[in-house]
């Protein structure tokens, strides 16, 4: 971490941004989660298909590590990253950047790829003030909101990677920075489906991991609610589960219609996935959230 003061010289260096801090530590905890999913990993279990349509495992780590690598350089360097988008967003398919690469790659070159471009990325956010902008492929974004965005991909794309392997992750109030984006996000979710944003607010209260409840519009929306645990809630937004295989409860017109199309990430409408695909969530959370 950066000091403020050198012991040696009295000279005044930068201090770290506690906010920057603080998303920084949240995304290094979410990587290492998703390290030990892939690190013991076969060859062949890299190429296991995900629930993501078209996408192995080697893809969903190729396109998290390609990313890495343009975040950072857009941190480091916003020329080189303006020269790199141009060529990017030629691509009649941009999103394919990474995967291509990692296709052409043996599992532990992957493997080093993204350790390799997520440690270089997050030890230059930590040098960034939160308001820092940064170019991107669309608006520019403030560095705080960057890294938060990097940390809903992890957690989006490793639940693919947990899904394809069985494996059942540790819940953490890190959920919570991926709540928010969803929440935060329905605009740009009426926005890429094509549909006319209603006047109505929607109130959304989540049971969180450490049993406290999350709250946004709880005093400007009574009438439409989206309410159950947290985990739910991120795994809906993110496309991770169809609403019919979580516990969510939802009430009101203007909630029912946003929940049924919700998407925390950017780029074009998500496909989603099937209702039943997967286990029903259990109602316990939920019935904790909506009750408290």
């Amino acid at each position: 971490m950066f000091q403020g003061v050198s012991e040696q010289t009295t000279k005044t260096v930068p201090v770290a941004d506690p906010q920057m801090a603080a998303i920084c530590d949240d995304l290094e905890a979410e990587t290492a989660d998703l390290l030990k999913l892939i690190v013991p990993l076969s060859p062949l279990h890299w190429d296991l298909d995900t629930p993501a349509e078209g996408w192995s495992v080697r893809d969903a780590i190729s396109h998290l590590s390609f990313f890495d690598e343009t975040g950072n350089l857009a941190a480091t360097d916003p020329e080189a990253f303006a020269a790199s988008a141009k060529v990017l967003m030629a691509d009649p398919d941009p999103g394919v950047g990474g995967i291509t690469k990692g296709r052409s790659m043996k599992s532990v070159e992957v493997l080093n790829w993204f350790i390799s471009a997520r440690s270089a990325m997050i030890a230059n956010f930590r040098g960034l003030d939160a308001k820092t902008r940064l170019p991107w492929y669309g608006p520019a974004m403030g560095a705080l909101s960057f890294a938060t965005a990097r940390l809903m991909e992890t957690w989006a794309h490793g639940q693919d990677v947990a899904d394809t392997l069985g494996a059942v992750r540790p819940e953490s109030n890190r959920l919570k920075h991926i709540a928010h984006i969803g929440v935060r996000a329905r605009p740009y979710s009426y926005m890429i489906n094509n549909k006319e944003l209603p006047a109505s607010e929607v109130a959304v209260r989540l049971a969180a991991p450490d049993g406290s409840r999350w709250t946004w519009n709880d005093e400007a929306a009574s009438d439409n609610l989206v309410t159950g645990n947290a985990l739910d809630f991120c795994l809906v937004v993110t496309q991770r589960r169809n609403i019919a295989d979580t516990a969510l409860v939802v009430t009101g017109d203007a909630a029912t219609e946003w929940i049924g199309f919700a998407q925390a990430f950017a780029g074009g409408a998500g496909a989603g996935r099937a209702p039943g695909q997967f286990k029903k969530s259990s109602t316990k959370s939920s019935a904790k959230s909506s009750t408290d």
